[in-house]
């Protein structure tokens, strides 16, 4: 299955390069006044799923843009088709491709591709992650003061009320640096390999998320939701090397009294289909 899915999302990849130069106003759509979707994310969700299909034609599907099939399979292929639209639209590099495989409750296989950089990271269970070929693991940096971490921000695209904006006030001035690169997939690889050393966020969709993830826990990293359960990320979703995971968590633990419960109990939008 590794193989498959390796072909199949460096092929969708190619789509992604051949049309980003391409995209015209009449390509874009908005879901909201800021969530956009182009025609490419459509065109590539659509042959991703096409090939699944032929390949796996009895597997279930969950697609940003299609949602989920209901075949009552022990398998659902997991697919987020362009994840950092507004990149792919501003002729910007920080996009990816995410696919993840999952059997029964658990992830098993999973890949995110960023055709920009012709950087393929993927993982399959007790296998280790790697970046092309290489096998990649967590950084070991121990101290929030020597960090690099990544956020986002899509509670702000939402218009939620509560945002992500006090923890990002509380925990900034305690790291190194920050990051934004507009791609959660991305930004969970980027921990795998030990180029951020941790990454949080909310407001996110199974679909954002469940390649990344699960590559970051075959690097050797921890992944919760901000209460250190593994309900992410329906909670929130923090990712670390391990060594930062409780000192990030106890920061948000004292941000998250001045700004309300309501931000950790956003329901799953997978509940829904």
């Amino acid at each position: 299955m590794i193989a498959f899915l390796k072909d199949l999302i460096l092929e969708a990849g190619k789509i992604c390069k051949k049309d980003q130069a391409l995209l015209k106003p009449l390509d874009i759509e908005y879901k909201n006044t800021k969530d956009i979707v182009t025609t490419t994310d459509k065109k590539v969700e659509n042959f991703i799923i096409e090939n699944i299909q032929k390949k796996y034609p009895s597997h279930d599907i969950f697609g940003e843009e299609t949602g989920k099939t209901h075949y009552n399979s022990d398998y659902t292929w997991i697919i987020d088709p362009i994840d950092g639209t507004t990149s792919f639209l501003h002729q910007q590099p920080f996009y990816s491709i995410s696919i993840a495989l999952q059997h029964k409750d658990q992830i098993i296989l999973a890949a995110v591709y960023a055709p920009a950089f012709n950087e393929l990271f993927y993982a399959q269970t007790e296998s280790g992650a790697f970046l092309n070929t290489m096998p990649i693991n967590v950084s070991c940096t121990d101290e929030l003061i020597h960090s690099v971490m990544a956020t986002g921000f899509a509670c702000l695209r939402a218009d939620l009320d509560q945002n992500n904006l006090p923890m990002f006030c509380k925990i900034v001035p305690k790291l190194r640096d920050i990051r934004r690169y507009g791609s959660a997939a991305l930004d969970l690889c980027y921990v795998a390999c030990g180029r951020l050393d941790g990454f949080w966020e909310y407001n996110l969709n199974l679909y954002d998320i469940a390649a990344g993830a699960f590559i970051v826990k075959q690097a050797k990293g921890s992944v919760t939701d901000f209460t250190g359960a593994s309900d992410f990320p329906h909670q929130g979703i923090v990712a670390t090397n391990t060594h930062l995971h409780t000192q990030l968590l106890d920061n948000f633990k004292t941000a998250k009294k001045h700004v309300g419960a309501k931000l950790f109990n956003r329901d799953s939008d997978l509940s829904k289909t």
